[in-house]
């Protein structure tokens, strides 16, 4: 396993070259992934479109900065993404706000695709979901937990919806959007700092 990790950190990326890359992408109507449909490039162009607006918007609280600057582990976040993916558009920017706001935490962004392996070894009930944070302590090459595809309220909101109605229908995908645009990455703050306060206990990390 760590060796997989290891490989997946060596080619991981800066938040801000992923968002070049997208960038790129767009202007060369492209998309990452192994697939090039017009559907997944398309989504790509609409996810630049949110991930630069998030980046302009996105605020952290006063009160989430005073809790998140007190985590003093050095970890690696290693996200697993795609350009394509809806989730992943409205997350990965939250999570480089928060990282912004504690120096401890090294941001890096590596591609589903391009690495098998990994993402293999980090399954979300046996399927391939994405964004997927692994949080990886600096210090022994351990992961001390992971996050993703959703933060908690839209694992919720997505849950109820699969078991009255069995799939995700365009429309219900329409409304998470829109229940992300209104959140606003406050539930991802809010699960990324209690996450965070539970690695905090010495025999977390003596």
């Amino acid at each position: 396993m760590k060796a997989i990790i290891e490989c997946g950190i060596k080619k991981s990326i800066p938040y801000k070259a992923y968002r070049d890359l997208v960038n790129d992408l767009v202007q060369r109507s492209a998309t990452t992934g192994h697939e090039q449909s017009d559907a997944l490039i398309n989504y790509t162009k609409l996810n630049n479109r949110r991930m630069k607006r998030w980046d302009k918007t996105l605020k952290v609280s006063v009160a989430s900065k005073k809790r998140l600057a007190e985590f003093d582990m050095k970890v690696t976040w290693l996200v697993i993404t795609e350009s394509w993916c809806g989730d992943a558009a409205h997350i990965l920017p939250v999570l480089n706000k928060i990282a912004e706001v504690n120096s401890n935490i090294n941001y890096r962004v590596v591609l589903r695709d391009e690495n098998p392996q990994l993402m293999n070894a980090f399954l979300t009930f046996g399927n391939k979901a994405i964004p997927k944070l692994i949080i990886i302590d600096d210090a022994t090459g351990e992961v001390l937990n992971t996050y993703g595809p959703r933060p908690s309220e839209a694992t919720e909101y997505v849950n109820r919806f699969k078991a009255l109605n069995g799939t995700l229908t365009e429309s219900f995908k329409e409304d998470l959007q829109h229940w992300y645009n209104n959140n606003k990455g406050k539930n991802v703050i809010d699960d990324i700092t209690e996450l965070l306060s539970h690695l905090q206990p010495a025999n977390a990390y003596q």
